[in-house]
Parts: structure tokens; C-alpha cells; sequence
């Protein structure tokens, strides 16, 4: 995480707001969280103003949200962040930025799904609306959607940072992980077309409410690719024992839609890499959960519990 030196407080985005959008800017502001990429501040009890703050990279993904999460949103069964307007870079503030509806719930690695059941179809029900096929010129994804095989040496360092730290104290456990990913690298390739993808749904990016998902947010890597990188938020969401019901439920809700991903060798394909992203991500929100646990920078210690309940899903106990 880098920072461009321009300090995000009320007052800088109070006047962002009087000079490009003086209908909004007398709602009451306050700070709402601090992601990877953006900082999101509460405008009033319905709107969000999201502004790029940490990586060089949060301007295009804030810009790729403005333009395609209008066209999907209509579609998706559970709440996600519209955007409505549209700030530019100005002298106060070289960057874009976007206002947004606000999707109310409780981020779950704060607050993890519990009603396996319910969470299941919630899940598979966003997840079979999302995922279809995508245009010539839906954006591509930074390293997600793709081939497995790419990603090897990430994930090797990954597992070597792991062990280093003490976080996976089990040889049995490095050897069955190491199992799991090369079974999933060499599955065969997705050879359908092109889907829409979320593209980063670990578990602050979907929102809980009673016990199930209430809505997703940041949509700054979606892509078009592979389904299996977003269906390996079955393994690192849900609570035990609602894998199955997930599975069954999206593949007969997916098939009238798409009925070439549903043949028994494809989908069995699907699955297989679709487990080795899950412990791809699990793995590395484990490396962050510990960083905050340290005190580092872009560390988050709440990320590190539900990274540990999904590889205890991922992978096998004796």
C-alpha cells in the first residue's frame, strides 16, 4: 500500500462535494471504513463517497466500477454499491472519485454467515445471475479468471511466508495444501466463454445481516473469466456443512442458462480449480490476518479467523 500524500478527511471531501455535486454536499459525512484501494465515508443514511487514497491502481478500478456495476446491478439478487455520480480530479484532488448507494450490513469477517442453508442459496443465487457471459469488451482481470498455472510461484511464497511465521505448524497439512493446489493447477482450463466475475470475494467484501449475506461490495477487480475464481467463495463464506447445498443449488440454477459448463467432466474440472482459489485466497488472507496481528501496514487482523476456518474446509483432517 502506498499513499499519494493528500490527507482524506471530512472537510477535503465536503469540499469536493460543494464544488462538483452542491445537492449532496450538506448530508451529514462521516468516515466509514479504509480498504485496500479506497477510503468509503457514510453521505447521509443512502449514499457512500468512495475516493482512491492507497494504490496507484484504485483510479481505474473506481472508473471500471462507474461504468459497468449500473449495467449489472439490475440483475443481482442481493444489494451492491451503484455508482450515481461522478467526481473528477481537480486542483484539491488530482483523482476520480464516485458517489454510491449504500449497502447496509455488517462486513463478514467481522461477522460471519451462520444459517448454512440460507447463506448457500443466497450465495449461489448472486453468484447464477452474475455469471454471465461477458462482452468483447468487458475488462480483463489482474490475474484473476485466468489459468491456475501462472500463479504457482505466488503461491509457493505464500506457503513458505506461512510456515516461516509459525501459521501452519503441521507438515501433514503444508503436504496436503501443496496436494490441493497442484491438483487444482493442473486441472483442465475453463473452455466456455467468458463470464462476469466479482473477482475478489473474500470475506470483507461480502456483507452479513442475521445470519446470511445481505449484499457484496467493491467490485474493483471485476473481470471477465473462469467462474471458478468467485466459486471459491463457497469454501472460504459459508459456515460448515452448507458446501454441498451451494454446489447443487448453483449448478441446477446455472444450467438452463448455460447448460455447456453442466456436463459431468466440465463441472467436475470447475470444481477442482475452483478449490485451489480458495486456498490460494485463504492463504493469503491467513499472511494478512497476521500482519495486522503485528501491527504492519495494510495488515488486518480480522481477516486471519475466517481464513483459518476455510482451510479447515479446504483441506482434509485426518
Amino acid at each position: 500500500m502506498t499513499h499519494d500524500g493528500t490527507a482524506l478527511t471530512a472537510d477535503l471531501v465536503r469540499t469536493l462535494l460543494r464544488a462538483q455535486h452542491p445537492d449532496l454536499a450538506e448530508r451529514p459525512l462521516r468516515l466509514g471504513a479504509r480498504g485496500w484501494d479506497n477510503q468509503l465515508w457514510r453521505l447521509g443514511d443512502d449514499l457512500a463517497v468512495r475516493l482512491p487514497w492507497a494504490t496507484a491502481t484504485a483510479d481505474a478500478l473506481l472508473l471500471k466500477e462507474h461504468t459497468w456495476l449500473p449495467v449489472l446491478a439490475p440483475r443481482l439478487p442481493l444489494p451492491v454499491p451503484v455508482p450515481q455520480r461522478l467526481g473528477a480530479p481537480s486542483a484539491r484532488f488530482p483523482r476520480p472519485w464516485i458517489v454510491t448507494t449504500w449497502v447496509p450490513g455488517t462486513p463478514g469477517d467481522l461477522a460471519p454467515a451462520t444459517r448454512g442453508r440460507e447463506a448457500a442459496d443466497a450465495l449461489a443465487g448472486f453468484l447464477t445471475a452474475l455469471h454471465r457471459p461477458a462482452p468483447d469488451d468487458a475488462p480483463a482481470g489482474r490475474e484473476r479468471g485466468g489459468p491456475l498455472a501462472p500463479l504457482v510461484g505466488q503461491f509457493e511464497r505464500g506457503l513458505a511466508s506461512a510456515v516461516e511465521l509459525g501459521l501452519l505448524p503441521d507438515p501433514e497439512t503444508v503436504r496436503a495444501m501443496r496436494a490441493i493446489w497442484a491438483d487444482a493447477a493442473a486441472a483442465p482450463v475453463w473452455s466456455g466463454p467468458a463470464v462476469w466475475l466479482h473477482g475478489d470475494l473474500h470475506p470483507a467484501n461480502v456483507l452479513t445481516a442475521d445470519g446470511t449475506f445481505c449484499g457484496v461490495i467493491d467490485f474493483g477487480d471485476l473481470c471477465a473469466g473462469d467462474p471458478a475464481c468467485d466459486l471459491a467463495a463457497a469454501w472460504t463464506l459459508l459456515p460448515d456443512g452448507a458446501l454441498d447445498r451451494f454446489h447443487t443449488t448453483y449448478r441446477i440454477a446455472y444450467q438452463p442458462a448455460f447448460r455447456p459448463a453442466q456436463d459431468p467432466a466440465t463441472h467436475a474440472a470447475v470444481l477442482r480449480r475452483a478449490r485451489g482459489w480458495a486456498l490460494f485466497r485463504a492463504l493469503g488472507c491467513l499472511l494478512i490476518g497476521e500482519a495486522g496481528r503485528r501491527g504492519r501496514p495494510g495488515g488486518k487482523p480480522s481477516w486471519a479467523p475466517p481464513a483459518r476456518a476455510a482451510l479447515r474446509r479446504i483441506v482434509p483432517t485426518p
